[in-house]
C-alpha cells in the first residue's frame, strides 16, 4: 500500500519506519528541510530504540523515502497526519493540522483515506472533512481517527506489539482499506472499530486517566512519608488487585512530556466548552503542578544551612531513555531551584537530552560530561530520572567528590544501601527512612 506520513517527530517518524518495515511504500514528509536532509543521510536526532536500524534497512530497500514536498500526495492510498496540537488560550490549537489540510487538499487525486493520528478533540475529523470538501469539492476521500498510544523510547515496540488499536471510521470503503493496512496485527491484538468522535475521545480519556493515576500515587507517597509507611510496598499491594493494576503506580516528580500535560489540559478545556467541569481532571493538573513545587521546597530545605548551596541534578528529560525535555519535571524543578538562588550542575547520559534541556535553561545552569563531574562540590545530589546507569555509581568515589553527603532520590533508582555504607544520608520519596 502507498502511504504518506506528514509530520516526522517523535510519533510520525516511528510510524513511517515501521509501516515501511511491514511492506508498505512509505513517504515521510516534513516541512523542516534540515530534518529531511538528515533522514536522507540515514540520520535522526530522535532517540528511539531500533529506529535507526529500521530507517537504514527500509531506505535501502526503497520502501521508505523522505521529502519536504507534497507533490507525491496524489499517489497515496493513505495519508497519515501526525503534527502537533498544542494547547492555546482558546483550548487545543489546530493551526498545524489546518495548515496541512489546506496544503494537501488540492493534491488529492483518486480515493484517499486521511488518517488523523494527531491528538484531537471529538468532532475534529468532521471539521477536517468539511474543510477539505470546501477546498476541493471534487476530492474523493474519507477522514478517520486512529489515535496513537506510543511510549517515547518504546515507540517501535509499541507499534509492532500494540495492546490495542482503536479506529474511528464511518465509511465501509475506508474500513476495508484500514483492515488491509492493519492486517499484520489482527492476530496480535484487539482492533476496535468505533465512531470517529469516540476514537478521538479514547485518546484524551486514556491519557487523563493515567495522569490521574500518577498524581494519586504521588499524593499517597506524601501520606506515606508522614505516617511511616513505604509507598513502594503500598503501590505493590495495590497493583496486585487486577482492577487497579501495577502500571503507573510509580511515585516520582510528576508526569511530563508532550502528551499527559497537554491532554489533561485539553480535556479540561473541552469539558468547559460544553458546559462541564471535569473536577477530577482539573485536580490532577493542579496536583501535578503542586508536586514539583513540593519537591523543590524539599530540596531547598535540605540545603538550607549552606551559604551558597550547589545541587547536582542527574536526569533531565521527562523520563529515562528519551531526550524529550518538554514539560520535564526535572526541568521545572530546576527552574524553581534557580528562583531560590541555588546553583545547579546537571548531567544526563543522553547527549541530546542535554542539548534539549539547554534550549530551555540556556546558561542558567552548568552541564557536566558525566555524573562524577556533576557531583563535584555538591551539597545535594538529586536523581530526576530512572536511568539504569545511576544504579551502578561508585559511591566511594562520589564520597570523595561531594561537599556534603546528601541524596534526594525522586525515582527510587539508586543503591541506597551502598550509598549509606559510604556515609550518605538518603532521602527516598514515599518513605520515612533516611
Amino acid at each position: 500500500m502507498n502511504m504518506h506520513v506528514i509530520g516526522l517527530g517523535y510519533v510520525g517518524l516511528p510510524i513511517a519506519v515501521t509501516f515501511s518495515e511491514l511492506g508498505n511504500v512509505v513517504v515521510g514528509i516534513d516541512k523542516n528541510k534540515e530534518k529531511i536532509d538528515l533522514l536522507q543521510k540515514y540520520e535522526t536526532r530522535i532517540t528511539e530504540a531500533k529506529l535507526k536500524d529500521l530507517l537504514i534497512k527500509n531506505i535501502n530497500a526503497k520502501r521508505l523515502s523522505f521529502s519536504s514536498s507534497l507533490e507525491s500526495i496524489g499517489k497515496a492510498d493513505v495519508i497519515t497526519i501526525v503534527v502537533d496540537t498544542p494547547i492555546s488560550l482558546g483550548g487545543v490549537d489546530l493551526s498545524y493540522i489546518n495548515t496541512v489540510v489546506h496544503d494537501i487538499a488540492n493534491y488529492l487525486d483518486g480515493y484517499t483515506v486521511i488518517v488523523i493520528k494527531s491528538t484531537v478533540l471529538p468532532g475534529t475529523c468532521k471539521k477536517i472533512e468539511n474543510l477539505i470538501k470546501q477546498l476541493n469539492p471534487k476530492a474523493s476521500f474519507d477522514v478517520v481517527s486512529i489515535p496513537e498510544f506510543l511510549r517515547e523510547g518504546m515507540a517501535i515496540h509499541d507499534i509492532f506489539e500494540p495492546n490495542r488499536i482503536v479506529i474511528g471510521v464511518e465509511s465501509q470503503r475506508a474500513k476495508n482499506i484500514l483492515e488491509k493496512l492493519y492486517s499484520p496485527f489482527k492476530n496480535k491484538t484487539k482492533i476496535f472499530f468505533t465512531s470517529r468522535s469516540s476514537a478521538e475521545m479514547v485518546k484524551y480519556a486514556s491519557n487523563s486517566f493515567l495522569a490521574m493515576k500518577i498524581s494519586f500515587i504521588n499524593e499517597i507517597s506524601n501520606l506515606c512519608e508522614k505516617s511511616g509507611c513505604n509507598v513502594y510496598d503500598v503501590a505493590y499491594g495495590m497493583g496486585l488487585d487486577t482492577r487497579i493494576g501495577e502500571k503507573f503506580l510509580n511515585p516520582g516528580p510528576g508526569y511530563g512530556g508532550n502528551c499527559f500535560p497537554k491532554d489533561t489540559l485539553g480535556l479540561a478545556s473541552f469539558g468547559k466548552s460544553v458546559g462541564l467541569r471535569l473536577t477530577l481532571v482539573e485536580s490532577t493538573i493542579m496536583a501535578n503542578e503542586s508536586r514539583k513545587k513540593e519537591l523543590a521546597d524539599k530540596i531547598s530545605y535540605f540545603v538550607r544551612e549552606y551559604k551558597t548551596p550547589k545541587v547536582a541534578f542527574l536526569g533531565l528529560p521527562f523520563k529515562a531513555g528519551v531526550d524529550d525535555c518538554r514539560k520535564s519535571p526535572s526541568i521545572d524543578i530546576i527552574i524553581k531551584l534557580l528562583d531560590k538562588n541555588i546553583d545547579v550542575c546537571a548531567y544526563d547520559p543522553i547527549p541530546t537530552g542535554i542539548d534539549n534541556s539547554r534550549k530551555i535553561l540556556g546558561s542558567r545552569i552548568t552541564y557536566a560530561v558525566d555524573a562524577y563531574n556533576a557531583v563535584k562540590n555538591a551539597d545535594l545530589i538529586v536523581f530526576g530520572t530512572e536511568c539504569e546507569n545511576f544504579k551502578f555509581l561508585d559511591w566511594a568515589k562520589i564520597g570523595t567528590l561531594v561537599r556534603n553527603k546528601i541524596i534526594f532520590d525522586l525515582r527510587n533508582i539508586i543503591n541506597s544501601q551502598e550509598a549509606r555504607k559510604n556515609g550518605f544520608v538518603c532521602h527516598i520519596i514515599g518513605t520515612s527512612n533516611t
